[in-house]
């Protein structure tokens, strides 16, 4: 009797294993994990270079002006130039050259990356045939389509537009438009108080113009300590620029020669230009999801599970398109995470609960942990160490004494649970404090800061000040 032969069922050939949409930080941390793991990896990037909305139009471009911005702050407020010796004043077009020189060096480093790890790049716009074929259509209108056994979407986000204002107006911008900023305003007016708005408060105000900022809520950056934000409120306030809280707009009103902002309050504001930075849209909208089952949400956000698995098992989605937390540091943890998602099949990775929040105005805000606000809700007994920068010998050596460091921890195992900076470099230092905050087996304690030796003079010794002030509140 013959053997009956078993028919196997052939399995689908694609062109990839994965296709990753965007190079921003989520995307290239996709490709670049997935590419180690020894998979088949392309990319597709819509605009010239790589490098997403944190490289040509976010978080480099913004923070390398603000780094301009704050040396010749500094540089102004320093006794050893006279006034002979100074030059004329800097304005905004002066400062994105250095901005522009930092974003190409970002680019092509980042595309060496792709090269480097043959990782296949197509240029054009990507859209959805089916949930393992994407069509690119490239600048000059021609397209292809190529397959992959897993797609991940890492398309990034886009400043929101409310309906009913002229962004074509040459007096109108968002945070992406802002760079292409030719005149050198004397009043600015900025609509929306989160990160990006006072960031750009900061960078405006440092140049000499007159700031107003709209912000929709009761303060500032309420996620934030609370002690933190009202020293950043102060710090705008005492520099001269006019907040304006629990406030929004009726309407716009466009002149030749200027804007004029229409509150409901029934307050109007004159400007020489308006910055609207009142929240992003995740870049959904061209991707054409109803061929694959998806639907973001109204600000065009997509939801995934902990491993950035959407609802289509295999489509992920990384960055800013996901929503929170919105950062680029958490969007290349992510894509690396999802990276070993696809590869492995099972992966206990997670993305790590306390991240850092960095926000670089002048002088710079940064935060890990738990607020006070968040540990005296939750009734967990708690005590604070502080340290004043300007108590600080490399502070005041300089000039950069504006500022604090606030240690929170539990007073009975003295674990800490959470830093708080405010302060030149303050994004940098809080990170001695996460570290200490991951350590495990009792590793996590305030003690640390007291026992160790820091190097002298630095801004880290604030960590020993303000842990000895902290300890020396506790008694039995």
């Amino acid at each position: 009797m013959a053997k009956q032969q078993v028919k196997q069922k052939d399995t689908p050939s694609y062109q990839y294993d994965a296709i990753i949409i965007g190079t921003g930080p989520g995307g290239e941390g996709t490709a670049m994990n997935l590419s180690k793991s020894n998979k088949r990896v392309a990319v597709i990037e819509r605009q010239e270079a790589v490098g997403g909305g944190c490289v040509h139009w976010g978080t480099i471009p913004s923070k390398a002006l603000r780094h301009s911005v704050s040396r010749y702050i500094e540089y102004k407020a320093n006794p050893l130039f006279n006034i002979s010796e100074r030059p004329n004043r800097l304005t905004f077009p002066d400062i994105l050259r250095h901005a522009s020189n930092v974003i190409s060096k970002q680019s092509n480093l980042r595309s060496s990356f792709y090269e480097r790890n043959r990782i296949h790049m197509y240029q054009g716009d990507a859209e959805f045939i089916d949930k393992h074929t994407i069509k690119v259509t490239h600048l000059d209108g021609s397209f292809e389509t190529i397959t992959a056994q897993t797609i991940v979407i890492a398309t990034g986000s886009r400043p929101y537009r409310p309906p009913g204002v002229d962004f074509k107006h040459p007096r109108i911008y968002d945070s992406d438009t802002i760079l292409g900023l030719e005149d050198d305003p004397h009043r600015v007016l900025i609509y929306g108080a989160g990160v990006i708005g006072c960031e750009y408060a900061s960078i405006f105000k440092g140049l000499g113009a007159k700031v107003d900022l709209v912000n929709t809520r009761d303060r500032l950056l309420a996620f934030m300590d609370a002690e933190i934000s009202d020293a950043l409120s102060y710090h705008f306030w005492n520099s001269g620029i006019v907040i304006r809280h629990n406030e929004e707009f009726d309407r716009v009103e466009t002149r030749d020669d200027c804007v004029v902002m229409h509150l409901k309050s029934g307050k109007r504001v004159k400007a020489d230009c308006i910055l609207f930075a009142n929240g992003r849209t995740g870049n959904t909208d061209t991707l054409n999801l109803e061929a694959v089952g998806l639907k973001a949400d109204g600000r065009g956000q997509l939801k995934v599970n902990e491993t950035y698995q959407t609802e289509v098992d295999n489509i992920y989605a990384v960055g800013d398109v996901i929503g929170y937390p919105s950062l680029a540091s958490a969007a290349f943890d992510q894509g690396r995470i999802a990276a070993d998602a696809i590869a492995c099949g099972n992966c206990d990775e997670k993305l790590i609960i306390d991240i850092p929040a960095g926000i670089y105005t002048i002088p710079e805000m940064s935060s890990v942990g738990k607020t006070e606000q968040e540990l005296t809700a939750a009734k967990v007994p708690y005590e604070v160490g502080r340290a004043q920068f300007k108590h600080l010998a490399r502070a005041q050596i300089a000039g950069t004494e504006v500022g604090s460091l606030k240690i929170l921890f539990h007073v009975d195992t003295k674990e800490v649970l959470g830093v708080h900076c405010f302060g030149e470099r303050a994004s940098e230092i809080v990170h001695i404090g996460q570290a200490i905050m991951e350590q495990k087996n009792g590793g996590n304690n305030i003690d640390y800061f007291v026992n160790t030796t820091f190097n002298y003079p630095t801004m880290a010794e604030a960590y020993r000040v303000a842990a000895l002030n902290g300890l020396n509140r506790l008694f039995k």
